[in-house]
């Protein structure tokens, strides 16, 4: 889409400091972090929601990437927490569907 932030960062047309990046997805540090280590995980292809999946692989690939980022910053060993917001009443404010993970800080329960 022509408008939307995360896909003119997946095509590279805004610069980010990618964490990680496959042919699917790609991760880089959020702009408003809420842990230490908090890295958006995004498809390169642009999905509005969690609502407008239709291929559940993608959702393999994202975790994928968290997966990895947690591994190389050693939160595998110590925990991190993984979040999707999905619309206005979660907090979703670009609708491009990300993964945020978070990592280094004692996380609260219930988150919010």
């Amino acid at each position: 889409m022509d408008d939307c932030i995360f896909c003119k960062i997946a095509a590279g047309t805004i610069p980010v400091k990618k964490l990680g990046e496959d042919d699917h997805v790609v991760a880089f540090p959020d702009l408003n972090p809420q842990a230490p280590f908090h890295a958006l995980v995004i498809p390169k292809l642009h999905i509005a929601s969690l609502n407008d999946v239709r291929d559940p692989m993608i959702m393999g690939q994202l975790y994928g990437m968290a997966g990895q980022l947690a591994r190389s910053n050693g939160f595998d060993k110590t925990g991190y927490r993984t979040v999707i917001n999905t619309g206005p009443d979660a907090q979703q404010t670009v609708f491009h569907v990300h993964l945020h993970v978070l990592a280094g800080r004692q996380m609260t329960w219930p988150p919010g």
